[in-house]
This record gives structure tokens, sequence and C-alpha cells, in this order.
């Protein structure tokens, strides 16, 4: 199959002449991961209140992952290949709130990036940005660039599969270990971002600039601030909706939304050799996403540029360990 050419109907579901044999490299990763996460349970077992449910997770999840290669084999197509990596990235929605079962454990380090930002800039972005900005059509973008995040994952993945399938694995393997690196990081990492650590310290301590350390407060504690912006807009609810359903405080340096994006813009730029039409299409949904993250308090300034900058450093990584082992 040409490099360039674009999948059709019967190509989907035709089987290849040379399938791959053994798991997938994005799949290793989810393997290190989950052995790597494995052996951290069994160190901080005592700690873990979940800590059964979490080891009877991953022996789902690697049994999952035997199943779709054993599907593969019987079926080696386009399609079965596309639930191999789909299924992944459907997962993910339980591996990020794991983090937080994990780094419960650390004492918490917000203070120490809320004072980062004081010290920048004389003030707390994540609290000021959304009240010197207030206005429903402002809240609504900024929403709108937050509520981006998992479509342009899905554009990114389906634009590599019906037109660059020869590079769809190297995709995965690149998308995929970023967020497994970024969750290595969460998990030594504790930082919730200010839509908790304000809520711990309280405002009156936020506006003093007072950031104490609050330890092991967040073991017990998930409460966050509802979201800023106007309350009735449509991504508003979108965002709101998704942060009650699936969000802990955990993640928040560096920023996975900006440095997954930036991983998703090198790969629509590498896309397409003329007219870019993709990364252009993205572009303004990242600027978006940047100044997002820090107006809905998920992040601190700071969280958002090491974002940046950790995503060009996973692309080049990633991109050089596929060519390495020839992905």
């Amino acid at each position: 199959m040409a490099k360039n050419k674009a999948l059709k109907l019967k190509d989907i579901f035709g089987l290849e002449k040379k399938p791959e044999k053994g798991l997938l490299a994005f799949e290793w990763i989810v393997v290190g991961y989950t052995l790597l996460t494995l052996l951290v349970i069994f160190f901080t077992y005592t700690k873990l209140p979940n800590a059964q449910a979490m080891i009877v997770g991953r022996v789902r999840i690697i049994a999952i992952i035997g199943a779709l290669w054993f599907v593969y084999r019987l079926a080696p197509c386009p399609l079965t290949q596309f639930a191999r990596v789909g299924t992944q990235l459907a997962l993910l929605a339980w591996w990020y709130p794991d983090t937080y079962e994990l780094n419960r454990i650390l004492p918490n380090l917000d203070h120490i990036f809320a004072q980062a930002d004081q010290n920048f800039f004389g003030f707390q972005p994540a609290l000021l940005f959304s009240q010197w900005m207030p206005w429903p059509w402002f809240s609504e973008l900024m929403d709108l660039g937050y509520a981006s995040y998992f479509p342009m994952i899905a554009v990114v993945v389906l634009y590599y599969f019906f037109y660059r399938y020869r590079d769809f694995n190297t995709m995965a393997f690149v998308v995929l270990g970023s967020f497994f690196i970024f969750y290595v990081i969460f998990i030594f990492l504790p930082v919730t971002g200010p839509q908790y650590y304000y809520l711990a310290i309280g405002p009156d301590n936020v506006l003093n600039a007072n950031f104490e350390a609050v330890g092991d407060y967040f073991y017990r504690h998930t409460e966050r601030i509802a979201s800023p912006g106007w309350q009735k807009g449509i991504f508003y609810h979108l965002v709101e909706d998704a942060h009650q359903a699936g969000e802990r405080p955990t993640a928040a340096f560096p920023s996975s939304h900006i440095g997954i994006t930036v991983v998703l813009l090198i790969l629509a730029w590498r896309a397409q050799s003329r007219r870019q039409l993709l990364f252009w299409c993205l572009l303004p949904l990242a600027v978006l996403m940047f100044f997002a993250t820090v107006y809905i308090q998920a992040h601190y300034v700071v969280d958002s540029v090491a974002g940046l900058f950790t995503g060009v450093l996973f692309y080049a990584i990633l991109i050089y360990l596929s060519k390495f082992f020839k992905i």
C-alpha cells in the first residue's frame, strides 16, 4: 500500500499480506506502564485504599490486549488494527484517574507551583483571568478550546488511519507513548492544579499569596471549585460535565492537554506535505486550549508552559525511538 494512498472500503476489510506477529510497539508501552505501576502498587499496597481493584483492573487490561491481538491474528486487516489502537486510546479514561490513586500517598506540591506563578506575575493568573474577561462569548471560546481536546485526538487518529495508514502505528506509538510518559510524571509529581488547591487553602490565602503546603490533604479530599465562566454556555457544560465525570486532583504539571496538543500539531504538520490544511485547522483550537487551561483554573501558567516544551520533547524522543526500532 503506497504511503499516502487513501484507504478504500475494501482495504479496511482486506487481509494484510505481512501481518504483525507480536504485540505492537504502543501495546508494549501499555504493558510496560502496567508492570511499572504494579510494582509501585506492591510496594505501597498498605497505603492504597483501592489496591485490589487497581490490580484487577490491570489484569483486565492485559487480557484485553491479548484478546485484541488474537482477533487481529484471526483477521489481520486495518479494521482490527484500528480496534487495537482505538481501544488503548479509550482506556486512557481509566488510566488517567488511576494516577490519583497512586500519587495521593505522596505529599502535595501545589504550593511550589502556585508560588512560581506568583513570583513571575505578582498575582495568580488562574484566579484573575476569568474575572478580567467574564464575557459569555469569551468564556465559551475558552471552553470550546478545552472541549476540543478529544475531538482533536480523534481527527488526527482518523486522518492517519484513512490517509497515512503506513504511518498509523508510528502515530499511535507517539501519541500513546506521550500519554504514558505524562502519567509516570503525574504519579511521582503530585500537583492538582488551582481548581483543587485554591479550595484546599481557602480564598483568603490565595488572595494574600499565602501558599501553604497541604501535605496529604488530597489523600481523602477530591472536592474542587466549579469552572469559572458563563454557566449557561453549551461548551461550559461540556467541560464541567467532563470534569464531574472523570476529573481527580492529579495531573496538573506539566499540562498533558497542552503537551498532547503539541504532539498532535506536529503529527498534523507531518501528515500533509503541501497545504498543511489539517495543521491550520487545529492550530486555532490549540491556541484556545493554551489559554483555556488557565482560564478554567485547571492549570497554573507554569504547567501550560511546561506542557509546550514537554510536548516537543516527548515527540522528538518517541519519533527517534520509532525509527530506531523500525516501527
